[in-house]
């Protein structure tokens, strides 16, 4: 993939004094050798079935063009390569799929990191919506 396709503002990115072109373009094991310990761990070990099947459709897809149609995956635990950079993914965070465009500076994050499985809980006022301890505190009147 040639620089020219990528946004200006990537085009200056740079990921351990690498350029972005250069990180593509960089033989996988020069690349582990740039990632922080779990990762590199991670991918050292090799990719499990579903690992390799969603980087064979994401290949796919590079090959074929279709850089705006959405991947949607239950992988969350492959490491982001730089061969992913501008692609859309759907993410299974247990309840629905949470989509985002992967960008430079998400290269070597997990797919997970973005697709958070927890929201904030907001209790409502005492007696109501609330736990069943406070189900016997006065009610507002």
């Amino acid at each position: 993939m040639a620089m020219s396709e990528f946004p200006a503002e990537w085009q200056k990115f740079k990921y351990r004094g690498k350029s972005l072109d250069e990180l593509i373009n960089m033989p996988m094991d020069e690349f582990v050798k740039l990632l922080p310990s779990r990762q590199r761990r991670s991918l050292t070990r090799g990719f499990t079935p579903q690992q390799r099947r969603l980087l064979e459709k994401i290949r796919k897809m590079r090959r074929e063009g279709k850089l705006t149609k959405t991947i949607k995956t239950h992988v969350r635990d492959l490491v982001i390569l730089p061969e992913m950079v501008g692609l859309k993914f759907g993410v299974y965070n247990g309840k629905e799929f949470v989509e985002f465009q992967v960008v430079p500076e998400m290269i070597g994050h997990y797919l997970g990191e973005f697709a958070i499985t927890t929201k904030k809980v907001e209790h409502g006022e005492p007696g109501l919506k609330a736990t069943r301890s406070s189900l016997f505190l006065a009610m507002k009147g």
